[in-house]
């Protein structure tokens, strides 16, 4: 059994910068799913049509799935626990699922926001991988 190593100042960086990203997600998430009309009414006409789209629940369940477990894959980094991968995956592949669907599905005219989600993903599960290699987690 291999012992844990202290991770450098850039580690504890790197991983609170990630819980801010996953928890900026999470916020999306909770108020697209809890809007009303009420609050749908102030917004933007642009931003107003967004939510009038209905997405399949299966969807629904993807963004959940990425934003849900980026931030608790963010937690279990900050706990130096290897749990962080499992979870950095199970965003990464919420997201893709959630974004493939969106280029497939919905005109979008701005691909910059999805890419950049995406990649995030994609380091973040690299990073968590590669601190369970320098034993900076366990």
């Amino acid at each position: 059994m291999s012992t844990t190593q202290k991770p450098p100042i850039w580690f504890w960086i790197i991983s609170i910068l990630a819980l801010i990203w996953n928890i900026i997600g999470v916020m999306a998430y909770l108020g697209r799913a809890f809007a009303t009309e009420e609050m749908i009414a102030t917004l933007p006409e642009e931003q107003q049509a967004e939510f009038l789209v209905e997405y399949p629940a299966w969807y629904t369940a993807a963004f959940a799935f990425a934003v849900f477990g980026g931030a608790l894959g963010s937690l279990f980094l900050l706990f130096r626990k290897k749990w962080a991968i499992a979870l950095f995956v199970i965003s990464a592949i919420g997201a893709i699922v959630q974004h493939i669907y969106l280029f497939i599905n919905v005109e979008m005219l701005d691909y910059v926001m999805p890419i950049v989600v995406i990649v995030v993903c994609i380091i973040l599960v690299w990073f968590s991988r590669h601190c369970a290699s320098k034993n900076w987690i366990n």
